[in-house]
């Protein structure tokens, strides 16, 4: 692009591309995602009840995506365990992250300028994972756009896709955690990415590949950065998000569908009430008139009685 030589850009695009993730990336990786596990609830009383299941929860954490994209490629999804180097190194983490005399690692590693530069170099991670998942899937499936996107996004952020896998490993089952019901910022920033340059990859995207590496890393570290220092948890896309939600996927409105279901409810029961009351007053149009008259013919007893007893006394009255 004639934009990135104007503004001197191509070189350190360029530069970028051939920038190398060990050992320095990959354990700021390793290191916040260690970090990450150690944070969640009941995280420390699995260290010490069961140190293996703890390590085995730590490897999902740094090597889920390579493991969730090997079983959708149909590979051994224990593959990524096959770099010893790498493996060592972030057991090394792990153990000093929940294991280190006076917790000296975790207090270092959790203050804030040290966890801000860390939390950026993992993110510079995050384009090397997308793109080589595109770039894997491409190799298999030269038209298969939807491939690449999956597998981009699986080995980006396969540590939270298979979130509920881990937490069985530590003894918990929360499938509202589930992160298809509900993306954290992480899987929707890995899935934009995969998008972008899984759509680079067929040439329907007309930038180069280490423009576009360039444009999304700088993208998540500025946001990834400025989310920390905020202390936000929020998606910055949420705006656009509740617009698209509102506009294509809304759908009737629950309440407006309960007050309908209502009415309908009480028009039944009116007029079932209605055509039970009908037999009550739809009688014989003379039967009315012959009940009165049959009580007016029929005299009250107490009432005939009282008449003849003052006929009576008139009657004595008048002897008298």
């Amino acid at each position: 692009m004639d934009l990135f030589r104007v503004l001197n850009l191509d070189e350190l695009s360029h530069g970028l591309a051939g920038l190398s993730m060990f050992p320095y990336f990959d354990t700021a990786h390793y290191t916040v995602s260690v970090m990450a596990l150690r944070e969640q609830p009941g995280a420390l009383e699995v260290a010490r009840r069961s140190p293996f299941a703890c390590w085995f929860s730590s490897m999902l954490y740094c090597f889920g995506g390579g493991i969730l994209s090997g079983l959708m490629m149909a590979e051994a999804p224990i593959a990524p365990l096959s770099n010893s180097i790498n493996v060592l190194m972030a057991s090394v983490i792990w153990y000093l992250v929940f294991y280190c005399p006076q917790d000296m690692v975790y207090s270092c590693t959790a203050l804030f300028p040290v966890r801000l530069v860390l939390t950026g170099m993992k993110e510079v991670t995050r384009t090397w994972k997308v793109l080589g998942g595109v770039a894997e899937a491409h190799s298999k499936y030269k038209d298969g756009l939807l491939v690449m996107i999956a597998i981009g996004w699986a080995k980006g952020a396969g540590g939270g896709l298979i979130s509920n896998f881990e937490q069985l490993v530590r003894g918990v089952w929360k499938p509202e955690t589930n992160e298809l019901l509900k993306m954290t910022y992480p899987t929707k920033i890995t899935l934009i990415g995969a998008v972008l340059f899984a759509l680079q990859q067929t040439q329907y995207l007309a930038i180069q590949k280490h423009h576009l590496m360039l444009l999304y890393t700088v993208f998540t570290v500025v946001n990834k950065t400025s989310m920390t220092l905020t202390g936000s948890s929020s998606s910055p896309f949420a705006p656009i998000e509740s617009v698209v939600h509102r506009t294509f996927f809304a759908g009737p409105s629950p309440s407006f569908t309960s007050e309908t279901k209502t009415s309908v409810v009480k028009k039944g029961t009116g007029e079932s009430l209605n055509r039970a009351a009908v037999p009550e007053t739809s009688k014989a149009p003379g039967s009315s008139s012959k009940t009165a008259e049959h009580n007016r013919g029929k005299g009250s007893p107490k009432k005939d009685k009282v008449q003849s007893e003052s006929t009576e006394t008139e009657s004595c009255k008048k002897s008298d």
